[in-house]
């Protein structure tokens, strides 16, 4: 995940062209609902579940990728604390688990409403790699052999101490102030190869060189991927630039500094979060009442409703859902109904969501977003917006005593 960092820990973005404005500039004022036909919705939301593509990551979800294990039940992470030999270790590593859990765990338990839990087992002691920090040449864009050196060290030196064999995820974390070690290189390797450790294969491994304390929701963002989760924020090619136009604040997966950073509830349909009943197939409109996305309900409470989906093509929809200040989306500055394009077959970094913004002459939260023009994205009692190029709109009435969102869909000419 980029670092973005500036003075004041800031984030300003650059000004968006004319022309990615006047995309948006469909949204306008009323008071209510507008009376008229709604055709027909489905609780079968299977006539808009994308399939899945060769895309990496893809976020087609009519099957799921076997190579990934699914948050579908308890998981164990095992948490591998690395040294070398020209560094002494400062922090303990019990002090650089806490940094990372139970955050971590609490963020997918309300994520998935207390259908997963990630249980970390964090190790009490430092293993001493073979090579000092600085051979292995750590950073973003990494070697591919002296990363293959480094994971196959580290995955030797801990067998001795670790049975691999009881865990379904590993993260490497390496001392945060040996010298060699670059903070921008956290991420999730994937093996053409599987590593064989213990009788079993270690397909991928999260490697973890954040400085003490890191980055708000790092751990998070990277177990995502863990998932089959893409990224959904945009690199520019220069390396200069916003990185997070597609998404904005909206999604974990976009930036692990995001305002709002709950999962968006296409990715919880694709993790086996929400179902039938809590999802609903838009096919004509439909009048539904949404539940706020990361609101938890009470034991024993029904999800209701959080996710409305436009199957638009054969490789892409739009999905509405309503975002309010609560769970993991407590510190965001904006409420309303979000909307956004999926597109199965783009491979992750290259916007496989985009977040449309019904406001585009605005932002929000300049102080604070990591992109303030998408701040502001919802739709906001009262507003209505048709989607360029998909003849559907999409209409916000009030909120209910409740909190969720009256919301009326409308598709065709």
């Amino acid at each position: 995940m980029p670092r973005q960092r500036r003075p004041g820990g800031v984030e300003r973005p650059s000004l968006r062209s004319a022309a990615a404005a006047l995309t948006s500039l469909v949204a306008l004022a009323a008071t209510g609902l507008v009376a008229g036909p709604v055709v027909a919705a489905t609780r079968d939301a299977g006539p808009c579940a994308l399939p899945r593509t060769a895309a990496h990551h893809s976020l087609g979800l009519d099957s799921w990728n076997d190579a990934y294990p699914r948050p579908r039940r308890s998981l164990d992470a095992v948490m591998v604390f690395l040294s070398f030999p020209d560094s002494e270790p400062v922090v303990p590593p019990e002090v650089l688990a806490a940094d990372h859990f139970p955050a971590t765990t609490r963020f997918f338990q309300r994520a998935s409403y207390g259908k997963f839990t990630l249980r970390a087992h964090p190790q009490r002691q430092w293993i001493r790699m073979p090579h000092p920090s600085t051979w292995y040449g750590i950073q973003r864009d990494w070697d591919p052999e002296r990363r293959g050196a480094y994971l196959r060290d580290a995955i030797r030196a801990a067998d001795e101490r670790i049975d691999f064999s009881a865990y379904d995820i590993v993260y490497l974390v390496a001392d945060p102030d040996a010298p060699g070690v670059d903070s921008d290189a956290t991420k999730v390797v994937n093996f053409d190869r599987p590593l064989h450790a213990d009788g079993t294969d270690i397909g991928r491994v999260v490697t973890v060189f954040e400085e003490h304390p890191p980055d708000r929701n790092v751990l998070a963002h990277e177990t995502g991927h863990v998932f089959d989760l893409a990224d959904l924020y945009h690199r520019p090619e220069d390396g200069k630039g916003d990185w997070d136009t597609y998404v904005g604040d909206w999604d974990v997966m976009g930036s692990q500094f995001g305002l709002a950073p709950e999962l968006f509830g296409w990715h919880k349909w694709k993790l086996g979060w929400l179902g039938q009943g809590q999802v609903v197939c838009v096919q004509g409109g439909a009048d539904l009442t949404l539940e706020p996305m990361a609101e938890v309900p009470v034991p024993g409470g029904s999800l209701g409703t959080r996710l409305a989906v436009i199957r638009t093509g054969r490789d892409s929809a739009l999905a509405v859902e309503a975002r309010s200040a609560t769970g993991n989306d407590r510190a965001t500055c904006t409420e309303g109904v979000l909307i956004y394009r999926i597109h199965n077959a783009t491979p992750s970094g290259g916007g496989p969501v985009e977040v449309l913004d019904t406001h585009p002459d605005s932002g929000a939260c300049w102080d604070r977003s990591v992109y303030p023009p998408l701040a502001d994205a919802p739709l906001r009692e009262g507003e209505r917006y048709t989607v360029p190029g998909e003849h559907v709109r999409i209409e916000v009435a009030d909120r209910t005593r409740s909190g969720a969102w009256t919301v009326r869909i409308t598709t065709g000419t």
